[in-house]
């Protein structure tokens, strides 16, 4: 794929060749729960979860238009039309189905949005889940759905270890069911989990370049307050990567991610007033720029490492 002299397929270029301008994400937090946190699968949550479940920064969301006077603070006032409503907080399928038919089809009602993206897990998409998903893209072929799965490692201990809550096949059987229904599916990762080698990590890009994955978010592990990881962190035991590291593993991962995969995240943009460890993650934009200066010193650019690519293009 031409990625137009950039080094790697940034979210904002293949927004603009998929639909012709930039988007722009509006974090939305519908109420939901989590089967990590309800008593279902727990009640702690992920160790490396905040008690907000990242809604702590997202705008609450109860089924209806969003007013102008709700982003005040959150994004530009000039996106209307070129907005994503971003179900963030939490599981955003764990719910009725009556409930979530009503949240997705404000916002896709809603001409602020150009489409939804819903953060979920793979283990909360079931049947009748799919079938509601399937319906409202027919039914609004105008606009796009996506669905984010926190895959987070592909290594079983590590799944253990955060407490994630599901193996590794019911991720795959997720992305094929999305997959069938022609539903973009964006997974997210995390570098820098304790215990992971430079090869478990680059095991992660290599397993979902298998599977027809239209995005990815790569996540620095970073260390926020009010968490079970926090306090592991307090008592000395969770090491966290360098800057030089962490930019290091990044560039060789876009090396071998394929290369129709849009990176819609390449570093942690958690809250700042909650992050405690690493500090040099809360310039995001200085992280950024090291990112691409490797990429650019090490003649990297995405997909360069794979040989004779052979794959679907995504969604």
């Amino acid at each position: 794929m031409n990625h137009s002299g950039e080094r790697y397929l940034a979210f904002p270029a293949w927004c603009r060749a998929h639909y012709g301008r930039r988007l722009y994400r509006v974090s939305l937090d519908a109420g939901m729960t989590c089967p990590n946190r309800d008593g279902t699968l727990g009640t702690r949550g992920c160790i490396f979860c905040d008690a907000g479940g990242s809604g702590d920064f997202a705008i609450a969301y109860h089924g209806q238009p969003i007013g102008e006077q709700d982003l005040i603070g959150h994004v530009p006032a000039d996106i209307r039309g070129n907005a994503i409503a971003y179900f963030q907080a939490y599981t955003n399928t764990y719910a009725p189905v009556p409930v979530l038919r009503r949240l997705y089809e404000c916002a896709l009602q809603d001409d602020f949005f150009a489409g939804i993206s819903i953060a979920t897990r793979p283990d909360c998409l079931p049947q009748p889940v799919l079938d509601l998903l399937q319906e409202l893209k027919t039914a609004w072929p105008q606009k796009f759905i996506w669905v984010e799965l926190g895959l987070q490692s592909v290594k079983e201990e590590s799944a253990r270890w955060m407490r994630r809550g599901y193996e590794l096949p019911v991720y795959s059987q997720a992305v094929q069911a999305l997959h069938a229904r022609e539903i973009p599916v964006i997974v997210h990762v995390i570098f820098g989990l304790p215990g992971e080698s430079r090869e478990d990590m680059l095991a992660d890009i290599r397993f979902l370049n298998r599977d027809p994955v239209s995005g990815i978010k790569i996540q620095l592990l970073q260390i926020l307050d009010h968490t079970d990881l926090a306090e592991l962190w307090r008592q000395g035991s969770i090491p966290v990567l360098t800057q030089e590291e962490y930019v290091d593993i990044v560039s060789e991962a876009l090396g071998w991610l394929r290369s129709d995969i849009a990176v819609h995240r390449l570093t942690g943009d958690g809250p700042a007033e909650l992050l405690l460890a690493p500090l040099w993650s809360r310039n995001k934009h200085a992280v950024l720029n090291a990112i691409r200066h490797a990429l650019k010193e090490k003649n990297i650019r995405q997909g360069c490492y794979l040989k004779g690519e052979t794959h679907e293009q995504s969604s």
